[in-house]
C-alpha cells in the first residue's frame, strides 16, 4: 500500500490522549511491563493493531536507542492520529510520573512516604502478572509451532547469559538469521496495513535531523556555552545513545549532571529512588533532574527542557524509521526474517519476566500468591489492569503489615 502523508488518521487525537494518559497513570512496573500493558490496551482490547504488527514495532523500537515502551506508544499515537496523535500519546504516557518527580523534587517528601514500602512490593508483583499475560498472548500467536518455541527459548538464554543491550540485539538478529535461513517459505505473515501518516521523504528528513543534532549540538556548546544548551545536549546524547531501557541512562545522566556540579549525588540517588515510585518511563527521571538544577534553568522550566530534551531522539528516530520499516517487512525475505524476529521479541519477553520482573518482584511465598491471584483478575476474569494494579498494591501492604 503506498504511504503518504494524506493517509487519514482512525482516531482522534483527544482519544489518544484518553487512553494514554490512563496508561500513564497506571502502568507500572518498568519498560517490559509497560509493553504488557501496552498490548492488552491496544491489541486484546481496542484492536488497534493485530499480534503481528505490535510485535513488528516492539522489534523496532528494540533495535532503536532511547525508551522501547514510550517509543512504541509515539508509533501507535502516529499511527492512530498523525503527527498530534504521536505528540499525544507522548504527553499522555509521559506527563503524570514526570508532574510527580518534579513535585518530589520541590520536597513533597509526602509522595513517598505514602506509597511505603508495601504499596512498591504490590505494584513489583503485579508486573510479573502482567509481563506473563503478554509473554502467554504473544507465545501462542508469534512461535506457535515448535522451531519458533524454541527460538524464542534460545533468545531468552542469550539474553539471560549476556545481561546487556548487546545480549538483547544479538538475539533479535539471531531471530532474524534463523527466520531467512529455517522459517523461509509458508504462507505470507498476516500484517494489518499501519495507516501511516508520515512518508519516506519526511522520514529520511526525521532522520537527518537526528544525526545534525546529535553531531552538531557538542560543536554548538564548544562555540557557544551556555548553560541551557549544555543541559540541552547532554540530555539530547543520553537519549541518543542509550540502548536497553530506562534503568541503562542513568548511570549515562549521573556521569553528565553530577560532576560538574549541577546536581549532588544525594539529591540523584534520591531522585532515583523516587522515579522508581512512580508509572510510566523511567526516562521522566530527566524531569526530576531538570528541577533540581543548581545552576537555572532549573524548577519547571528545567524540567521541561531537559524532558524535551531526553525524548526528542525517540521522535525522530520513529518517525524517521517507521515508514522504510513498514515497506520493508512486506517483502517476502523481510517476512521470513520478522518470523523470526518476532519469537526473538517474545524470548525477550520471556526473558525479562525472570530478570528484572520475577526477581525483583517475588522474593516469598506471599508474594508468588499475589503474582498468581493477579495473573488469575488478568487472564481469567478480564479485570481491567488498572484495577489489578491497585488491588496488588493494596494487596503488597497488606502483607507487608503483617
Amino acid at each position: 500500500m503506498p504511504m503518504n502523508d494524506q493517509t487519514q488518521p482512525r482516531s482522534s487525537v483527544l482519544e489518544v490522549l484518553r487512553v494514554f494518559t490512563r496508561l500513564g497513570l497506571t502502568s507500572f512496573g518498568g519498560p517490559v511491563a509497560h509493553l504488557g500493558y501496552f498490548r492488552d490496551e491496544f491489541v486484546v482490547r481496542r484492536k488497534w493493531l493485530d499480534d503481528r504488527s505490535y510485535a513488528d514495532l516492539v522489534a523496532l523500537c528494540q533495535f532503536l536507542p532511547g525508551p522501547a515502551s514510550s517509543q512504541v506508544g509515539i508509533a501507535v499515537g502516529l499511527l492512530r492520529a498523525g503527527y498530534a496523535g504521536a505528540l499525544a500519546a507522548w504527553v499522555g504516557f509521559t506527563l503524570p510520573s514526570a508532574i510527580a518527580l518534579v513535585l518530589f523534587a520541590y520536597g513533597v517528601e509526602a509522595f513517598g512516604d505514602a506509597l511505603g514500602s508495601g504499596w512498591l512490593r504490590g505494584l513489583k508483583v503485579v508486573a510479573v502478572a502482567v509481563v506473563a499475560q503478554a509473554v502467554l498472548g504473544m507465545m501462542r500467536t508469534l512461535a506457535p509451532d515448535r522451531d519458533r518455541a524454541t527460538l524464542a527459548v534460545v533468545a531468552a538464554a542469550i539474553v539471560l547469559a549476556v545481561p546487556s543491550a548487546w545480549g538483547q540485539i544479538g538475539a533479535i538478529v539471531l531471530g532474524g538469521v534463523v527466520g531467512i535461513t529455517v522459517l523461509k517459505g509458508g504462507a505470507p505473515a498476516d500484517h494489518a496495513t499501519l495507516p501511516l501518516t508520515v512518508g519516506r521523504t519526511t522520514g529520511a528528513a526525521m532522520l537527518a535531523v537526528f544525526f545534525a543534532l546529535l553531531i552538531g549540538l557538542p560543536l554548538l556548546v564548544a562555540a557557544m556555552p551556555g548553560q541551557a544548551l549544555q543541559l540541552f545536549e547532554a540530555f539530547y546524547r543520553a537519549g541518543s545513545l542509550v540502548f536497553g531501557g530506562g534503568h541503562v541512562v542513568l548511570p549515562l545522566l549521573q556521569a553528565s549532571v553530577v560532576p560538574p556540579g549541577w546536581v549532588g549525588n544525594d539529591a540523584f540517588l534520591a531522585g532515583y529512588g523516587a522515579a522508581q515510585a512512580v508509572p510510566g518511563p523511567l526516562f521522566t527521571f530527566a524531569a526530576y533532574l531538570g528541577a533540581v538544577m543548581g545552576p537555572q534553568p532549573n524548577g519547571w522550566a528545567g524540567a521541561t527542557l531537559c524532558l524535551v530534551a531526553v525524548f526528542l531522539p525517540s521522535f525522530l528516530l520513529v518517525i524517521g524509521a517507521l515508514p522504510f520499516w513498514d515497506q520493508l517487512r512486506r517483502r517476502p525475505g523481510a517476512q521470513s526474517v520478522l518470523r523470526g524476529v518476532n519469537a526473538a521479541v517474545v524470548g525477550l519477553l520471556l526473558a525479562a519476566l525472570y530478570n528484572p520482573v520475577w526477581t525483583a518482584g517475588i522474593i516469598g511465598p506471599a508474594d508468588f500468591a499475589l503474582a498468581a491471584a493477579a495473573f488469575l483478575l488478568l487472564f481469567m476474569w478480564q479485570v481491567p489492569p488498572w484495577l489489578v494494579v491497585v488491588l496488588s498494591a493494596i494487596g503488597g501492604a497488606a502483607i507487608a503489615y503483617i
